[in-house]
């Protein structure tokens, strides 16, 4: 199967709500991308990606985990505290797994 076919039976089952919006990620070679969702609203609560931090000298794991605790701050300011995560169809390894490691670092729950 490729990533677009698994993405919609996740998609199927994911759906974020008021209090426990959707953490979307979202990879590609060079950047990494992640996004929380409010399904009901249809709107994006926040979102970041590895380009609105400061690069410097940082691995692309790195940087992911940096995402995730970037979008967890944000969260927090926001007032949630619990996410539904959203892999986008990517293997939960790598750059995925390290931006919910960052995440829950910042205080989110899953």
């Amino acid at each position: 199967m490729d990533r677009v076919s698994i993405h919609k039976r996740i998609r199927a089952k994911v759906a974020g709500t008021t209090k426990r919006p959707r953490l979307s990620v979202f990879r590609s070679n060079q950047h990494i991308y992640a996004q929380l969702i409010d399904d009901e609203k249809g709107e994006t609560l926040s979102a970041v990606s590895d380009a609105h931090i400061k690069k410097g000298k940082h691995t692309k794991s790195e940087l992911a985990k940096m995402v995730g605790m970037e979008i967890a701050k944000k969260a927090k300011a926001a007032g949630v505290d619990k996410v539904v995560f959203d892999r986008g169809g990517f293997r939960y390894h790598g750059r995925v797994r390290h931006v919910a490691d960052g995440a829950r670092e910042g205080g989110l729950a899953f």
